[in-house]
């Protein structure tokens, strides 16, 4: 794929949706980190089933640390591993009060060497909470980057040194979340929709659908 087409790519995306954004459930750093980190192997949908429950409770280091794990765990049960992911949370809201005057960091170190806080995560945060152009390849974007030939890769930390390497400037900060909400709901794993795809004749994948 060359660079022009990887620049139709991202003048289409933007087109069709100019301010995309997560679609985890929000109204602080603090709260995006919580959310991100209960979303691993888990929906966007239970993850905010949960936090509107939450989060009225209990959103900043301090209230959640007040409420406990145990307490912490009836309110996201339903949340694949739970059990693992209150202990994180936990733990990264103690590292947040006692390191960082209770505010989420806004360095990948600070927040890689928070528990439950990986690569991807601290990307996310970077990102949406912060605004900085970085790129966190989850399985739709490492998908995405795969299969249509605009960021082929071995494992995910290449997809992304890729994506930042070949998107252009000016795309970079929302690249994450068009690229995410295409894989989604279009370019999905099984079955993906090229009737609807805004990039179709751009696309480099072998199995594409015939729409025409």
């Amino acid at each position: 794929m060359n660079a022009a087409q990887r620049r139709q790519i991202f003048e289409r995306l933007q087109a069709a949706n100019p301010h995309p954004k997560t679609e985890l459930e929000y109204t602080s750093a603090f709260e995006l980190l919580i959310s991100v980190m209960l979303s691993a192997q888990a929906t966007d949908i239970s993850v905010n089933a949960a936090t509107r429950h939450l989060y009225p409770i209990a959103n900043t280091p301090q209230t959640i640390l007040d409420l406990g794990e145990e307490k912490l765990t009836t309110y996201i049960q339903r949340i694949g591993l739970y059990k693992t992911k209150a202990k994180h949370v936990i733990k990264t809201c103690k590292i947040l009060i006692e390191q960082h005057n209770g505010i989420v960091p806004q360095t990948r170190e600070a927040l890689e060497a928070l528990p439950g806080v990986g690569r991807k995560t601290a990307n996310v945060i970077l990102n949406t909470a912060f605004g900085q152009p970085t790129m966190a390849v989850d399985t739709h974007i490492f998908r995405i980057g795969n299969r249509t030939g605009l960021a082929p890769g071995k494992n995910v930390l290449d997809v992304e040194m890729k994506l930042l390497k070949v998107i252009p400037k000016e795309f970079m900060l929302n690249a994450h979340h068009w690229l995410i909400l295409h894989g989604r709901y279009l370019c999905r794993a099984r079955k993906p929709n090229c009737a609807e795809c805004l990039i179709y004749d751009l696309c480099e994948y072998k199995g594409r659908t015939d729409v025409f």
